[in-house]
């Protein structure tokens, strides 16, 4: 009985000592988690994420890639946009003008070469965002603060 009880305080001095320890050495928060006073958040931008949210296109975008006339494959892209809160509204009345000027920026990133190969490298994509995000803000100005790439496939034939 003696041996369960000196097992038992060993186990609980042993897990006392590493919260104690992981309290102890914390590392400290980053300066944007600690909680800014209440009178500077009243004076908070529309770029705080609490004024943000996410519009998603309601379909997919399918973009051809041509070679030699025919069709070799498929590159289908699903696309939210980052609005401002309560815009939500005006995105979907101006989708159909959001979807057809993105299709001619996608048409136009693949008639560049950019969807083959590794098409989904960082810098590709970010300068497909950049074009997209461009654009949104030409239809919709102080709306749109940025565009997701929430999923993208290439179906080869």
């Amino acid at each position: 009985m003696k041996r369960v009880f000196l097992f038992l305080a060993i186990i609980l001095i042993s897990a006392g000592a590493g919260i104690g320890a992981g309290l102890r050495f914390r590392p400290a928060p980053h300066p944007e988690e600690i909680e800014a006073p209440a009178e500077a958040s009243d004076h908070a931008g529309a770029s705080t994420p609490e004024a943000l949210e996410y519009v998603r296109m309601t379909n997919q975008f399918v973009i051809p890639l041509v070679e030699k006339g025919r069709i070799r494959s498929l590159v289908v892209m699903s696309l939210s946009l980052e609005v401002q809160q309560g815009q939500e509204e005006a995105v979907h009345a101006k989708e159909p003008k959001l979807r057809d000027s993105f299709l001619q920026i996608l048409f136009d990133h693949a008639n560049s070469g950019a969807f083959d190969g590794t098409f989904t490298e960082g810098n590709i994509l970010d300068r497909l965002r950049e074009n997209l995000l461009a654009e949104g803000n030409q239809i919709l100005p102080g709306i749109v603060s940025d565009v997701l790439i929430t999923d993208i496939g290439r179906q080869d034939s």
